[in-house]
């Protein structure tokens, strides 16, 4: 069934759980970047499943991508992600930052230029995603439609507490995220912001 087809009116359960999590899974690849977005608890849950792949040497390189000043921060998402890994002995050197984007498409798009600088979009063939699970779905079909066509990706959901696989359906806080979600992506596919998938 693609994803097109689909009604937000008439989602169950079981069509939220073919939507946003069904066939996500980490590949165990190495990547030539490890690509992560901002949030406002991003530097809480996905920072430090970045920071572990790179220890673990599934990549040498991190790109930070956001620019939301949150209240209360001075610093915008990548800035503050930037500061923090830096904080955790990861070498500038390795950190790469995106800082002027407001959304998910804009993260994409922003930060091709900065990857294609970094070390050109011609010799990337592998990305890791890190990002929360409710918001993988999204960000992989968004890497999809807007990246070249050569690039995979290595899909790693980091634990929010909230809206992973196994426990999305528990708490209110996870079904309603995990509802809007399914939506939203159902919506940016009919209005062809998002590339139509089977699921």
């Amino acid at each position: 069934m693609k994803i097109s087809e689909f009604s937000p009116s008439h989602l169950s359960e079981d069509d939220i759980f073919k939507l946003l999590y069904n066939g996500i899974e980490d590949n165990l690849q190495k990547g030539d970047l490890i690509f992560v977005p901002g949030s406002s608890k991003a530097a809480e849950y996905r920072l430090p499943e970045a920071i572990r792949l790179y220890q673990k040497g599934r990549a040498n390189k991190l790109l930070f991508s956001g620019g939301v000043k949150w209240p209360g921060h001075e610093l915008a998402e990548a800035e503050m992600l930037m500061k923090k890994a830096i904080g955790y002995g990861i070498p500038p050197k390795d950190l790469f930052l995106e800082n002027i984007s407001l959304h998910t498409k804009e993260n994409v798009l922003a930060s091709m230029l900065v990857m294609d600088r970094m070390c050109g979009l011609e010799n990337i063939s592998n990305i890791i995603i890190v990002t929360a699970p409710f918001h993988m779905r999204r960000l992989h079909m968004t890497l999809l439609t807007y990246m070249p066509k050569w690039i995979h990706y290595s899909l790693v959901c980091s634990d929010d507490g909230a809206t992973g696989k196994e426990q999305w359906m528990q708490n209110h806080y996870g079904r309603k995220r995990a509802f809007d979600e399914a939506v939203k992506i159902i919506d940016y596919v009919k209005k062809g912001i998002l590339i139509d998938l089977e699921i």
